[in-house]
């Protein structure tokens, strides 16, 4: 018998968009009705993977492989799947979209102005080291095409932008 592929539901901003509350509210919906669901984080796979590579394009690139894979790997499985991830690239974009049947993209986007505001890992004021500050020091690929823009900035909250991401999933918040 073959297994229905799990849902992806893949959301992605700049630092301090709101990826991990938002992805938190999300997964904690889609577990009740899916007891399976998995919330992956791009910094947590960097660190179970070895933290061995960098902050430069080439290897900001490569993480987002290995968790665009991962995805793969679990949803292949019948598992969903809520990643919350920079990784703004279109070349990973335009991968998932190949590669996952049941994928969502999700963008969310804020300002500079309100990112810099909130910075709860405090990237924008330091200086570079010890990695570029992506949207700062380094460009990004905005997603073309993703399925859901959610403009995260007041007065949007992240209970209103997980609302917004499961009605996208097409599941009842």
């Amino acid at each position: 018998m073959k297994t229905r592929p799990g849902r992806v539901v893949w959301i992605t901003g700049l630092s301090g968009a709101g990826k991990s509350t938002v992805a938190a509210l999300v997964h904690a919906r889609l577990k009740r009705a899916r007891p399976g669901t998995v919330l992956l984080d791009g910094d947590a796979v960097r660190q179970v993977c070895g933290n061995d590579l960098g902050y430069d394009r080439p290897h900001r690139l490569e993480n987002a492989h290995r968790i665009s894979r991962l995805c793969r790997l679990l949803s292949s499985q019948g598992i969903d799947v809520v990643c919350a991830t920079m990784s703004l690239f279109k070349e990973c974009h335009a991968w998932n979209r190949r590669n996952l049947p049941r994928y969502l993209e999700v963008y969310l986007r804020v300002p500079l102005a309100e990112l810099k505001r909130r910075d709860p890992k405090g990237l924008y004021r330091r200086a570079a080291d010890p990695g570029p500050v992506v949207g700062v020091h380094m460009g990004f690929d905005e997603p073309a095409a993703p399925d859901l823009v959610v403009d995260n900035a007041p007065p949007m909250t992240p209970r209103a932008a997980a609302r917004a991401v499961l009605k996208a999933a097409g599941i009842p918040a």
